[in-house]
Parts: structure tokens; C-alpha cells; sequence
């Protein structure tokens, strides 16, 4: 099943954002790290001026809530505690799946 992975980050924390983000990317593309769980889509949502990041968005494959709430606990964002909230919610791909045949 897929899971949409929704984080926003604590006010003036570009600074930790900026500090973590190596070791945040590689945790996305290590699957050691996270067996069960794959990394579909991901970037950083943005402020309105385009540029300032201010946030993340994800979308993975886990086999339950559970794997996909682990997964997302052990980002080393979350890990150095960038976010303010983070959510996971289960998540229907009905448009643009690649075997959707549209």
C-alpha cells in the first residue's frame, strides 16, 4: 500500500534543515535502512516565494501504517527534530501510475 508522508518544519530551522539534509537524503535511497519500505516520490514543499524550503512531502510503499510510520520516524530530520508536525496517511495513486495504463 502507499502512504503520502506530510512534515512541516519548526519556524527558523532552514539553518538544521540545511545541516541534516545530507544525511536525510541518504536515508531515502539507503534500503538497508528501511527494508520494507520504498521511496516512490519525495521533495521539499516550499514557501511562497518558490524558494524557502519549509517542509517535506513523501510518498512511499510499506506493507502497513505501522512500516510506514517507522520509516518516517527514523528520517534524521525527524531524528534532529526539523519538524514541527509530521503525519503519515494512507494514500490512493489513481492518477499517473505508471501500471495504470492511462
Amino acid at each position: 500500500m502507499y502512504y503520502a508522508i506530510f512534515a512541516t518544519d519548526r519556524p527558523d530551522s532552514t539553518d538544521l534543515r540545511l545541516q541534516t539534509r545530507p544525511q536525510h537524503r541518504a536515508y531515502l535511497r539507503d534500503m538497508t535502512a528501511h527494508p520494507e519500505v520504498s521511496v516512490i516520490h519525495g521533495g521539499p514543499t516550499l514557501a511562497e516565494d518558490g524558494e524557502t524550503m519549509n517542509g517535506s512531502m513523501l510518498i512511499v510503499e510499506a506493507p502497513s501504517l505501522a512500516a510506514a510510520e517507522t520509516f518516517a520516524a527514523g528520517d534524521p530530520y525527524r531524528q534532529a527534530e526539523l519538524f514541527a508536525a509530521c503525519e503519515v496517511r494512507p494514500w490512493a495513486w489513481t492518477l499517473g501510475r505508471p501500471d495504470a495504463g492511462e
